[in-house]
């Protein structure tokens, strides 16, 4: 009996063994399905993010072609135009000649006939010799004799696919924050990380994420090598949440703890005079599904993200002004749904130009009514002829008039030479200096004093357009055909001061 019981026994425990690493086994499985769903994720975000950088550089090459198109279209109408102007002469001193044999053939007098008749003979012979062959054909031809040549690349497009990649090495492990090196200045925080002690994975590079401050979906602030990155521009009296991963060519590593921020109460300052404020160095952005609005920034040590600004004898740092601000940066996009119907909308709507050569109007998507705004739009085609318009205005103004034509706009309108500022169609203040193919054009609404101000290529234009704004306001454009332009990033915000607190989840 007990010899039994002590086999049977012993067989229990090799059958609890087995059982304890199915258990183990189970926990692994479960855990590979949450390392997929977080991969799917972030392999989604990578392939989005590759098909949009292949879509900006058609875009940037639609552009170019574009651009070949409106130098055959001027070339054209040059040639045409020099013929009809040839004609008319030719065919303006023609008939001259015409009347006056007319009216010598009524002349009576047979001598005077005959004094002038060899002369007029030959000149008659001579002019119409001059409309020998050829004179009366188009130098030109209506068509376009262009071809775009897009086979090669839609096959390309087709052939596009995933190339299966071998696992050389394994995945970094989580960084780890580091709370002692973690801290915050005025609207800033600076977070600090590392590898894991006795980590020998090699990291490529780390991805610092934030919250949007309301518990929504994490997005991208910092790609880079360094262990270190200052984040700008955070909401007052609102909860972030912060966290990093490592990655290599093999994959992405999960991701560290999460570090709660907590900003300060909300505490009015003492108001300040800020000059128009410009950019100098501006990291490159965007966007990237699925987030709605992702920042990829590529700062330099220790990895400041957002904006560096400049600052001279007549203009302040926006950086320190926005000490006193509670500034966000976000993206602006046009209206279509606001937008005269001849608007041609590209690049998720941070693209627009028109089909029409009169001046049509889109407006943005978000209205101001109170704080500090500021936005820059880009130059992307024009040829010297049309007079753009760039402001603000209410949503019910005129979209088919050059911004400004009515009492529900104020804008600045520019040439290649020189701007005016023009409200109600009251022109004002025509300054020097205008725009090309490539410039910017900044917007400054400081709803705090009620002013709007311009600049071209950084530099402020003019002096302040407009006084006493009160109400809801737009960003506002006006364009034809000739004109194409897209939105750049936008600061906005209201005088406010905070501190932060630091937690780690």
């Amino acid at each position: 009996f007990f010899p039994l019981q002590s086999q049977l026994s012993q067989a229990l425990n090799g059958l609890s063994d087995r059982a304890k690493e199915a258990k183990e086994f189970l926990v692994q499985l479960r855990n590979m399905v949450q390392q997929i769903q977080e991969n799917s994720v972030e392999f989604e975000a990578c392939l989005v993010a590759q098909c949009d950088a292949l879509i900006d550089a058609l875009n940037r090459r639609k552009a170019q072609l574009l651009s070949r198109v409106n130098k055959e279209h001027e070339h054209k109408l040059k040639v045409v135009r020099d013929q009809i102007s040839h004609c008319t002469v030719k065919l303006r001193q023609t008939t001259g000649l015409m009347e006056y044999c007319l009216e010598v053939i009524k002349e009576n007098d047979p001598s005077g006939f005959l004094q002038i008749s060899d002369a007029l003979i030959r000149r008659v012979h001579l002019t119409e010799d001059q409309w020998g062959k050829g004179t009366l054909t188009p130098r030109m031809t209506t068509d376009f004799d262009l071809n775009l040549d897009n086979a090669p690349l839609l096959q390309s497009i087709h052939q596009l696919d995933f190339v299966q990649m071998k696992v050389s090495s394994p995945v970094p492990a989580p960084p780890i924050l580091q709370l002692e090196e973690c801290c915050t200045h005025n609207n800033s925080a600076t977070l600090s990380w590392k590898q894991p002690p006795l980590s020998t994975v090699q990291v490529e590079g780390y991805i610092l994420e934030l919250d949007d401050g309301n518990g929504g979906q994490f997005r991208e602030v910092y790609v880079g090598k360094e262990t270190m990155c200052t984040v700008d521009g955070l909401h007052f009296n609102s909860t972030y949440s912060a966290r990093v991963k490592a990655f290599n060519k093999t994959g992405v590593s999960p991701y560290s703890k999460t570090l709660v921020l907590q900003t300060s109460e909300d505490t009015q300052s003492e108001e300040q005079t800020l000059p128009f404020p410009v950019p100098l160095e501006r990291s490159q952005l965007r966007r990237m599904s699925p987030f709605s609005s992702t920042l990829n920034l590529q700062p330099s040590f220790p990895g400041r993200s957002y904006f560096e600004l400049r600052s001279s004898a007549h203009q302040l740092s926006l950086h320190s002004s926005l000490q006193s601000l509670n500034s966000a940066v976000a993206w602006f996009s046009f209206d279509p749904a606001s937008a005269h119907a001849d608007i041609i909308f590209s690049n998720d709507n941070l693209t627009v130009t028109c089909n029409s050569y009169d001046d049509r109007v889109v407006l943005g998507k978000t209205g101001f009514s109170k704080g500090l705004h500021y936005w820059e739009l880009s130059i992307d085609r024009y040829d010297n002829h049309p007079d753009p318009a760039f402001g603000v205005a209410r949503i019910d103004v005129l979209k088919d008039a050059m911004l400004g034509k009515d009492d529900k706009a104020w804008a600045m309108y520019v040439d290649n030479n020189r701007s005016w500022f023009m409200h109600n169609n009251s022109h004002t203040n025509r300054t020097e200096g205008g725009i090309t193919k490539g410039a910017t054009v900044g917007v400054l609404l400081d709803l705090t004093r009620r002013t709007l101000t311009f600049s071209i290529n950084e530099d402020q234009q003019g002096p302040v357009a407009f006084e006493n704004l009160e109400g809801l306001f737009f960003p506002a454009v006006s364009l034809n055909r000739n004109v194409q332009v897209h939105a750049l990033t936008v600061l906005s915000g209201a005088p406010q001061r905070h501190t932060l607190r630091l937690s780690l989840l």
